[in-house]
Parts: C-alpha cells; sequence; structure tokens
C-alpha cells in the first residue's frame, strides 16, 4: 500500500468510471514503472510568445526520447518571472492551438463537423512536414505523459489510428465520408443508393485541382450499388487514413506519440476515452443546448432528458456528434448531414424510456 492513486485528469471522483478508473491507474502506474531509474531534469523551453510552435520546434524537436520525458519549465522571452506551472499550462495550450495553423498546412477540418481534425492530404507541400508531424506527436504525447491537457480535437477514425485500432464504416461516416452523389444518409439508411451512381474513384481536390483516383483496381469501372456501398464507406475510409499522401505525416505523427508512450501502454483506452485523456471534459453550457434543441413527443422538463452528471453529458455528446468538442459558436453552429441545423430529440415509440437524438435524424438518430 501507501502508493497515491493517480487521477485522471479533468475528473472529479464522480467522473472516474466514465473514463476507465482502473484503467488510468493502470497506465499511470505502467509510465512510472518505465520510467524507473529515470533521471528527470528540468529542462528550459525559451520562445517568443509570437512563435510558439517554430521556437518549440527548434529547441525540442532534436531532443531524446529519454530527454523529452524531462521536466520542462517555459521561458517566455522579454517577460519576468519563473514557471510555477502557470507558464507550462499556457504553453500547451498555445502550441495545441498553432499545430492547426493553415500556415504549416498539417491538419484541415473534417468536412463532416467543421471542429474535428485530420491529416492534411496536402501537407507535403511544407518541405519539412514529415518532422513537424513527429513534432506534433511528442507534444501530444508529452502533454498525455505531464498529465496536462491540450485544446486540440481529432477525428474519431484519427483517435482509432493512435491506438492501432482499424477504422469501420460508421466512424468514417461520422468523420463526414461523403463523396460525389453518394451521400451519409444513403450510406448509412437501408435500399438502393441514389441514381445515377458514382463509380469507385472519388474526385479528390487539391489546390483546385480535381484528382480521380481508384478505389480499387478497376475502380472506374464499379458502380456503387447495395450490395458494395459499405465497401466503398469502407476503402474511402482507408484512402483517407493511410493514402499515399497521408501514409508518411500520419506515421510521422505515430513515431512521436510512441517515443513518449508505448502503443501498446495507449491502446487500453477507447478512442473515447483517449480524446477526453488528451483534452480533458468538455464545458457543455446546458442553457445553450436547450435554445438550440427541438423536442418532438418530449418537452424539456421530461424526466429523460434532464441535467446529467458532466462526464455523463461529454458521453452523450460523444455519441452524438462523434466528438466531446462543443462548436465555438456553440450550438447554433452544430452542423449535420444537409448543413447547420438544430439538435433534435425524439421519443423511440419502441419503448417508453428511450431517446433517439442527434442533429440530423433520421440519420444521425441514435448514432
Amino acid at each position: 500500500g501507501g502508493r497515491r492513486v493517480p487521477r485522471v485528469r479533468g475528473e472529479t471522483d464522480g467522473e472516474r468510471p466514465y473514463m476507465g478508473w482502473a484503467r488510468s491507474v493502470y497506465f499511470r502506474q505502467e509510465l512510472e514503472r518505465l520510467d524507473e531509474g529515470l533521471r528527470k531534469e528540468d529542462m528550459a523551453v525559451h520562445v517568443r510568445r509570437d512563435h510558439v510552435f517554430e521556437d518549440s520546434y527548434r529547441e525540442l524537436h532534436r531532443k531524446s526520447p529519454e530527454e523529452m520525458k524531462n521536466r520542462l519549465y517555459i521561458v517566455f522571452e522579454g517577460e519576468e518571472g519563473q514557471d510555477a506551472g502557470g507558464l507550462l499550462r499556457e504553453w500547451y495550450m498555445i502550441i495545441s492551438r498553432e499545430m492547426f495553423n493553415p500556415m504549416y498546412a498539417l491538419f484541415r477540418t473534417s468536412p463532416g463537423d467543421r471542429v474535428t481534425y485530420t491529416i492534411n492530404p496536402s501537407s507535403h507541400c511544407n518541405p519539412n512536414h514529415l518532422s513537424y508531424f513527429k513534432f506534433v506527436g511528442r507534444i501530444v504525447a508529452k502533454a498525455v505523459y505531464d498529465n496536462r491537457l491540450l485544446e486540440c480535437y481529432f477525428t474519431r477514425s484519427f483517435y482509432k489510428h493512435i491506438l492501432g485500432k482499424s477504422v469501420r464504416c460508421t466512424g468514417g461516416l461520422r468523420d463526414g465520408l461523403s463523396w460525389g452523389r453518394l451521400d451519409g444518409a444513403a450510406l448509412s439508411g437501408n435500399g438502393a443508393p441514389p441514381h445515377p451512381l458514382p463509380p469507385l474513384t472519388p474526385q479528390v481536390q487539391e489546390f483546385g485541382v480535381c484528382e480521380v483516383r481508384d478505389l480499387k483496381p478497376n475502380g472506374a469501372n464499379i458502380l456503387v450499388t447495395e450490395e458494395n456501398k459499405k465497401e466503398y464507406v469502407h476503402l474511402v475510409c482507408q484512402m483517407r487514413m493511410t493514402g499515399r499522401r497521408l501514409r508518411g505525416g500520419s506515421a510521422a505523427f505515430l513515431e512521436g506519440f510512441y517515443e513518449i508512450i508505448p502503443k501498446r501502454l495507449i491502446s487500453i483506452f477507447t478512442e473515447q476515452e483517449l480524446e477526453l485523456l488528451i483534452s480533458g471534459l468538455p464545458t457543455i453550457d446546458i442553457d445553450d443546448l436547450k435554445s438550440n434543441t427541438e423536442y418532438h413527443k418530449y418537452q424539456s422538463n421530461s424526466i429523460q432528458v434532464r441535467g446529467r452528471p458532466r462526464a455523463d453529458r461529454a458521453k452523450f455528446l460523444q455519441f452524438v456528434t462523434g466528438t466531446s468538442k462543443v462548436p465555438l459558436q456553440g450550438f447554433a453552429a452544430l452542423e449535420g448531414m444537409n448543413g447547420i441545423q438544430k439538435f433534435q430529440i425524439h421519443r423511440d415509440d419502441r419503448s417508453t424510456d428511450r431517446l433517439a437524438w442527434g442533429p440530423s435524424p433520421p440519420a444521425g438518430a441514435g448514432r
């Protein structure tokens, strides 16, 4: 006995069960065990406030994995004061925003929700993109290692990629894989796809130029049908995560991440838990949600839709929208299959106490 039970960041005791408390304890204990005998020292990181990403990259990208596990303390050039923890927290927030800066072309928002990020297929236009991706992977893992939160939200399929899980069709739909005339609603529903049908060759736009790429051999001569539409989504999903233009960046990110946290250890979590481990529990404005919700066969004060604990709200938001991130403009900017739509809660007539919800029923209901 005597060992302090580690707390997952952002949690209270009542919120631990959702994060997989036993797994989080094991995770922290294993990190400690792996680092036994490792001498950790203070390591200064000197940055200019308006060049945090570039300066941090310059100072850290050549450090060994062991050096990256040192205790960082941040020095903002031209500013007085010692880092007692507040500057490190601020540094993590700034750098987590800067990694998505369009100037670096590393990531782009998912077309499905416009709030989560995935690897930019045009990232190769940045000559240092592979080195930057490895650096970003290190920073994300270092934040988890240091028990710090980042202001970054990736697509569900990207979290699965970190965990080493295969990307399923449902995850692809949630990430907005709607190409050509075959939209997400048609792919997720029953019945034949709309006509005319596109072949297995989605168009990919890059720098204003459209390229047509075969998803499989002879794809240009294979139409999408009811029988193969799920295969279509799976192939598109695989293309987005492992395509030629993405493989290098994805592999570099994972290389950097696994230098700090081994794959076998991070893979004990689910993709939902990994998101909360990296970004923490969200602050959900219940009044904002209510004012942008339409109720069908329910009222806002119905027992089934009353307020829930903070961890349950995060679970609810992840289940319905695919991410725990609330749009910057609030729930009024929530996007469904057909653009911005109000959140909707429907009674499931098959049961007296079940809900069907989503920003775009019926395609988004109960996702």
